[in-house]
This record gives C-alpha cells, sequence and structure tokens, in this order.
C-alpha cells in the first residue's frame, strides 16, 4: 500500500469518526417531559432552599432522578414501573450509604449492587439509562459521609423524594397522555442467560473493578469512575462503546469547564436550586439528540448534586481536576471491559465458566 493510499484511509477514518461524534439524532421527546423531570428533582432543593437544609434536598432531588425512567406506556404500567424504581433508588442510596461504616465493602457493594440491579433492568428490557442511576444513587451514598444514627433520615429522604417524582409522573402522564397516545406494552422476551447474567456479572465487576482502581491510585470521593465506567459499558456495540467513550471524555472535560464557570458565581441554596433546574431540563433534551453534548451538562448537574453542599469547603480547581481524573479512569475502565463483553473468544471461555459455576441456576 502506497502513501498516498494510507493517507486516504487515514482521512476517511477521522472523517467517520467526526461524524459520529457529531451526529445529531431526531426526537419526538415531548418538552413537557424534560420541565417535569427538572420538577421532579427541583422542588426537594426549592424545599431544602426553603427551610435552610440544603444537603437534605440534595439527597431527595437524587431520589427523584427516578422520574427519568418514566416510559410512554398506559398509565397503571408506568406507575407501577415508577414505584418499583422508587424501591431500587431508595434501596440503592441505603446499601451505598451503609458500606460508607466499612470502607472495604464499598467495592464488594457497588459491585453487587451492579450487578443485581444491571440483570433486573435487563430482565424487564428497562431502556435507556437503564441502571445509571441506581448505580449514581449508591455511589454518591457511599462517599456520603453520614453517622449510624443519621443513616434513616438520610434513606427516608431519598425514598420521599422518589415519591414526589411518582407524584410528578403522574400529573405528567396525565397531560402527555392527552397529547399523544402510549405506547403498547411489549411482552418480555424470553430472557437469555448471556444478556441477562453473563453481562451483568461482567459489568459489575468492572463497574467495582474501576472504584477499586480509583481508592488504589488514592483518588478522593471516587464516586464518578464507577459511573463513567458503566455510562461506557451500556453500549450496545463495540462502535458505539467507542463513541460514547469519545463522547463522554470530551463532554466531560467541556462540562468541568463549565462546573468550573459556576462554581465562581455566588451560588447560594436557591441559585443552586434553579440552576440544577436548568441544568436537568437541558439535559432531557439534549440527551436523546446528542450524548456528548448531554454530557456537557451532566457534569456541573452532577457535581452540584453530590457536593452542593459543601461547595464553600474546598470546592474549584481541584473538585474539577478530580472529576476530569476519575472520568478518565472510569471510561478506561469501561472500554477495556466493554472489549471482553463484546469478545467472542472471552464470552466463550469466560461464559462457560459462569455458567459451570452456577450450576442448575443457569437456564
Amino acid at each position: 500500500m502506497s502513501t498516498g493510499d494510507g493517507i486516504a484511509r487515514l482521512r476517511a477514518l477521522l472523517a467517520a469518526e467526526a461524524r459520529a461524534l457529531l451526529a445529531v439524532n431526531a426526537s419526538d421527546r415531548l418538552w413537557q417531559m424534560p420541565f417535569a423531570a427538572a420538577l421532579a428533582t427541583g422542588l426537594p432543593l426549592l424545599a431544602g432552599a426553603w427551610f435552610g437544609n440544603l444537603e437534605h434536598g440534595l439527597v431527595a432531588s437524587l431520589g427523584g432522578m427516578v422520574f427519568l425512567y418514566c416510559p410512554h406506556t398506559p398509565m397503571s404500567h408506568r406507575m407501577v414501573l415508577l414505584l418499583a424504581g422508587a424501591f431500587g433508588m431508595t434501596a440503592s442510596y441505603a446499601l451505598g450509604m451503609l458500606s460508607h461504616l466499612v470502607p472495604a465493602l464499598m467495592m464488594p457493594m457497588l459491585t453487587f449492587i451492579a450487578i443485581v440491579v444491571t440483570m433486573i433492568c435487563r430482565f424487564y428490557q428497562l431502556g435507556p439509562p437503564g441502571s445509571l442511576f441506581f448505580i449514581m444513587a449508591a455511589a454518591i451514598g457511599a462517599y456520603t459521609p453520614t453517622a449510624l444514627a443519621e443513616i434513616p433520615r438520610m434513606v427516608g429522604l431519598c425514598a420521599l423524594g422518589s415519591l414526589l417524582a411518582c407524584v410528578v409522573a403522574f400529573f405528567y402522564s396525565l397531560l402527555s397522555l392527552r397529547l399523544r397516545p402510549a405506547d403498547p406494552v411489549r411482552p418480555l422476551p424470553e430472557p437469555g442467560f448471556d444478556f441477562v447474567v453473563f453481562d451483568s456479572v461482567v459489568i459489575g465487576v468492572f463497574v467495582g473493578g474501576s472504584l477499586a482502581l480509583a481508592q488504589a491510585l488514592g483518588m478522593e470521593k471516587a464516586y464518578w469512575a464507577p459511573i463513567s465506567c458503566l455510562a461506557v459499558m451500556q453500549a450496545q456495540t463495540l462502535r458505539a462503546l467507542w463513541t460514547k467513550q469519545l463522547q463522554r471524555v470530551l463532554g466531560t472535560a467541556l462540562g468541568l469547564a463549565l462546573a468550573w464557570a459556576l462554581l465562581l458565581l455566588p451560588l447560594d441554596a436557591w441559585r443552586i436550586s434553579l440552576v440544577m433546574m436548568l441544568l436537568t431540563f437541558i439535559i432531557e433534551m439534549m440527551v436523546v439528540r446528542h450524548y456528548g453534548l448531554a454530557v456537557l451538562f451532566i457534569t456541573p448537574m452532577t457535581i452540584l448534586l453530590a457536593e452542593a453542599a459543601t461547595l464553600g469547603h474546598g470546592a474549584g480547581a481541584g473538585l474539577v481536576a478530580a472529576r476530569f481524573a476519575d472520568t478518565v479512569l472510569g471510561c478506561l475502565v469501561g472500554l477495556a471491559g466493554g472489549v471482553c463483553l463484546h469478545g467472542p473468544r472471552f464470552r466463550a471461555v469466560a461464559g462457560g465458566a459462569l455458567r459451570r459455576g452456577l450450576g442448575k441456576l443457569s437456564p
């Protein structure tokens, strides 16, 4: 092959990568959905600002993320799904908080949660964002310093936030079902061992491994590494996984610049609440169109969600740098996990070993 042919192939490859990174998807999402999502996550923050306790509002807002799982199915189906999601969100946060009491349990607990939640999401064919926000709740809970006596209160706040999100979803559904007919509830396909069990175990192991690696490297509050790892591994193909990793790293880099700019502003509890509601609205408008652009706003929103209660105590350049390091580490581990997950040889060897290990439990 001549030098000219090599240059032409390189140009074609770079052009294909650019098209994949910049492609914007069409969307028929109602604008009322992002608005309702902003209410579900923002009302607890406004209540926290009103009562002078933003930390409690942030915990309830985390529970409010369950609204993002609202499907466009009939009312009976969506409310059952959301109430089940509210339980899952609360349980994930509770288990994460309990693991904080014994730091050695953080990695195995997060691995366990990632495996179980991913299995459930795949068994019931739960669409995007899949297990992402359940793992986020567990990871943030694991890095929330709380005395044992305070854990029931914090878990209760997360549960209240989830229930408020269900109430918001109910009233949003009354409107959306008038604007657009509900999608039919499709029967669940036969659960396959590879898709439900094997993939979930691999994802859980790499998510837990990303946290263990972050801890071994001495990263403080490394909750963002497993979240980034999971976000990358959720891609359906190796090509989509590579594109998603690039979009997440680039989007995070730009999002951290936005977060830094926000941290320089004189943010009080009311301003933080309004900023997070605005970010949630933008994210839900963008995420179905372009993942990388959505990550640009997801990054500052997540930083505020996890760190807003301590913004006056060490936030700034160090926080931004730490979150970028967590993201890069999580994406690299997620890429390695994705290569294994989509590798036929790995699936044949590891999948066979897992089947033999589970014995009669495998279908």
